[in-house]
């Protein structure tokens, strides 16, 4: 093999705390089987599945040790039996599709925090000259399920008024700007003055500040209280992959015939709700889950023609990764956290 042996990893044996993780330099390197490339890791997005996995989730089989990471960037550095020399290539720059159903890399294998990784050749996607490896591996997990949510399910459109709550992260960064590469109007919440700041900087039309105002409040003075004959009022999408007991809230805020959106319920995925409001104003709920290889694609060709740029909250060394899972943890992060190795 033309690379080390050995190489650094971080590693976790059993789950609990950011304490249990291992920052080791003698990890062995794997093989390329048939039909997979060993691709050199340059940069790991962090998500907020990570200190889930590290805690460990009931029901779900992670394979200890384990390396955390989903979200990678990096090239190729070898070809296992069988891969097409035609069409992969020494040194190619390429992001991975971490989705290998029922499985998950960083979930249910192995993750990128580490120095090589093997995976099949069919989950490479190229990266674009202009990319770089920081930005390829902040578009996956987060801005895959963005875009899958906003275009492929959402269809949302030039015109229509879109409330984004959770705005702050990786996923709410990326859904403000697919709004208004649509042409819609966004209304944007984050949890802080300088959270909203930011999203104001970052395309917002509007933002509320949750902190001190209430979202549904704000939604109805900025466009009306949804009528049920007039068809007046409230906002045409809302995406709220936050639950928990915003869940019932926003309803009261959508428009009628509006769409509910939603991957996700980071509050909770059993919430209190009133479909009086669904069936009086025909609501609309939508979910998406996942993303595919050609929603991965579109964005790295997106952020090559500048059409979107990954909102990145940090870039740290592999050895520093406690400190970007503790500010996820912490709620700290704007955007997305990179790992660079």
């Amino acid at each position: 093999m033309a690379v080390e042996q050995r190489m650094k990893a971080v590693i976790f044996d059993e789950h609990g705390p950011l304490e249990n993780l291992r920052y080791v330099e003698d990890l062995a390197v794997p093989e390329a089987g048939p039909g997979e490339c060993l691709v050199r890791v340059h940069a790991v997005g962090l998500n907020g599945f990570d200190p889930m996995i590290l805690n460990g989730i009931p029901g779900l089989k992670i394979p200890l040790p384990m390396i955390p990471g989903g979200d990678i960037a990096g090239e190729i550095a070898a070809l296992g039996p069988g891969v097409d020399a035609s069409a992969w290539s020494v040194g190619r720059h390429v992001s991975i599709m971490p989705l290998m159903p029922p499985k998950m890399i960083g979930e249910t294998l192995r993750g990128g925090a580490c120095e090589y990784i093997s995976v099949p050749a069919a989950n490479l996607i190229p990266i674009p000259d202009g990319v770089s490896y920081e930005d390829a591996a902040a578009l996956p997990v987060a801005y895959g399920t963005a875009r899958r949510m906003m275009v492929t399910r959402g269809k949302v459109s030039k015109g229509e008024s879109v409330l984004i709550l959770g705005a702050t992260g990786g996923v709410g960064t990326c859904c403000i700007q697919l709004a208004k590469l649509a042409g819609a109007e966004v209304v944007a919440c984050g949890s802080s003055k300088e959270k909203c700041d930011r999203l104001k900087r970052l395309g917002a039309d509007h933002v509320i500040d949750t902190s001190q105002q209430d979202f549904v409040d704000e939604t109805i003075r900025l466009y009306g209280k949804p009528r049920v004959w007039g068809k007046s009022g409230g906002v045409d999408v809302i995406v709220n992959y936050i639950g928990g007991e915003t869940w019932a809230k926003s309803l009261r805020a959508l428009k009628h015939d509006g769409r509910m959106l939603t991957c996700g319920a980071t509050a909770g995925f059993s919430p209190p709700t009133d479909i009086r409001y669904i069936w009086s104003f025909e609501q609309n709920v939508i979910g998406s889950n996942g993303w595919t290889s050609e929603d991965q694609a579109a964005l790295l060709e997106m952020v090559a023609a500048r059409k979107i740029a990954p909102v990145i909250h940090s870039v740290r060394p592999l050895a520093r990764i406690k400190e970007s899972l503790q500010e996820l943890v912490d709620r700290k992060v704007f955007g997305k956290a990179i790992v660079t190795v």
